[in-house]
């Protein structure tokens, strides 16, 4: 029996992502591993976006956090019971998935705007390297570089997510562009609208791209150290993400920003050339 229920459903919402792109080349229990891990984050994210008012969203993961704390105590609740399995099967720590949840609560709690760097770094390591941390157990990656890779590219993966989705989060209220870097440009204003509508802007964005890029070198250099097959889907991952970068720097801040997308074609020769040879 497959360690996953749910691997239809998840894998149809997750289709025609570089992510489930990436994880269907996986052996199939590490697949199977991946969408279950997938479809946690998923509910947990829904509950930070759409879950109702405040106290419902509050409600909601802590309902969660008490499920993933009872599963670790050998208490399976019906939507942990693939958690239990994989939890069991490749030793992923209770904490990666605690640290999720805190990381939704970030969002749940009220709407970020313009965060301290240090808010953004912890927000960064939940939402993001925490995930990196699930993963790389489920690929087989030894512990100490794991670690260091989730680190890297979480925070390069994240940083691409924020300058992609500038408009899309201010239309959500949102703005995780760091107060410091808003402040080095002389933008006072913590209003996501505002903010996106600066001529600004693209002076805020670049630091921020070049830490992305940073952090996209650095993980890279830790996966040519790994073998080829525990680091499959994270240089599947660090490509596509890498050419999406490539195309917001390229298309800069200006207004109109048309959303940087990977064309199917170069989408194929990314997966061909980091997933198949």
């Amino acid at each position: 029996m497959s360690a996953v229920d749910t691997t239809a459903p998840v894998a149809a919402q997750a289709s025609g992502s570089s992510f489930y792109t990436a994880m269907r080349l996986l052996p199939r229990a590490q697949r199977d591993a991946m969408f279950e891990v997938y479809a946690f984050c998923r509910a947990v994210d829904d509950i930070a976006d759409e879950g109702g008012a405040r106290d419902e969203r509050h409600r909601g993961l802590a309902d969660w956090r008490a499920d993933i704390d009872a599963l670790y105590q050998g208490r399976v609740a019906p939507r942990t019971r693939g958690l239990k399995i994989i939890a069991d099967q490749f030793g992923l720590a209770q904490d990666d998935f605690v640290a999720i949840i805190d990381g939704m609560e970030m969002d749940a709690a009220a709407d970020i705007q313009a965060p301290d760097e240090a808010t953004l770094d912890l927000y960064c390591d939940r939402v993001a390297s925490a995930v990196g941390r699930l993963s790389v157990r489920i690929f087989g990656l030894p512990r100490e570089p794991g670690i260091r890779l989730s680190h890297h590219l979480g925070r390069a993966l994240q940083f691409t997510n924020i300058l992609r989705d500038i408009d899309e989060d201010a239309e959500m209220n949102r703005l995780y562009l760091p107060r410091e870097l808003l402040d080095a440009a002389g933008i006072r204003s913590s209003d996501p609208a505002s903010v996106a509508a600066d001529p600004r802007l693209g002076v805020v964005c670049a630091p921020l791209l070049a830490r992305a890029r940073d952090h996209f070198t650095a993980a890279e250099a830790i996966m040519a150290g790994q073998p080829r097959a525990a680091t499959k889907a994270p240089r599947i991952m660090a490509a596509v993400y890498r050419i999406i970068l490539d195309k917001l720097e390229a298309r800069g801040f200006s207004p109109p920003r048309p959303r940087a997308r990977v064309p199917k074609l170069r989408l194929i020769m990314t997966v061909a050339r980091h997933g198949l040879f």
